[in-house]
């Protein structure tokens, strides 16, 4: 099974992100764009794992909590590495402590199990296209200008606001048409201090 842990975002949100991409979609064929029902913010990737290990992994993920909830701002858009050879279109997102709390705690409580620390800083954003590249396949730089222009002009990147008190173990499963998502369990977070 092919797993992550993620935050769900406000159909609110979705909607304000489906108004982005309803503008830049038609400016380029060189992105795969996400479709906004699937949007959701990812805390912890974990990939492939055994579904014999799947009650310790709900037993784990249980028992992770903050003090308060995670509160979540969608603003401003980029490219990962960078805006001259990009490989992801992205929505940036501000997170409380709350959220860093929440990460570390998901990072820790996996650990055990033989899941593996991320070796970079957790750096929260939504994935809104990945760039159809590849080997000897470069981005066309007349599109990426358009796609780049069309950014400048947008009136604002202020897509909301979200504050969430439960997260979920989503299973992914890969598919010509793009990947499928399941919530397999939810997990409130929230933990009354002593």
């Amino acid at each position: 099974m092919r797993l992550f842990v993620a935050l769900d975002l406000t159909d609110a949100v979705r909607a304000a992100i489906a108004e982005l991409l309803a503008r830049l979609k038609p400016t380029t064929g060189a992105v795969r764009w996400v479709r906004p029902d699937v949007l959701h913010l990812t805390v912890k990737f974990i990939g492939h794992l055994g579904e014999e290990k799947l009650p310790a992994l709900r037993e784990a993920l249980a028992r992770v909590g903050t003090s308060e909830p995670v509160e979540l701002e969608f603003h401003g858009v980029g490219f990962f590495p960078n805006p001259r050879s990009p490989r992801v279109f992205w929505v940036g997102v501000r997170g409380n402590d709350a959220l860093f709390d929440l990460a570390g705690q998901i990072e820790a409580a996996l650990e055990p199990l033989g899941i593996a620390r991320e070796r970079r800083a957790y750096a929260p954003h939504l994935t809104l296209g990945r760039f159809k590249s590849g080997p000897g396949r470069r981005v066309d730089s007349r599109q990426l200008t358009r796609l780049q222009e069309k950014i400048a002009a947008l009136p604002s990147t202020d897509f909301g606001h979200v504050r969430c008190e439960e997260f979920f173990l989503y299973q992914s499963k890969l598919s010509p048409g793009g990947a499928k998502y399941s919530k397999l369990e939810r997990f409130g977070f929230i933990r009354a201090e002593n």
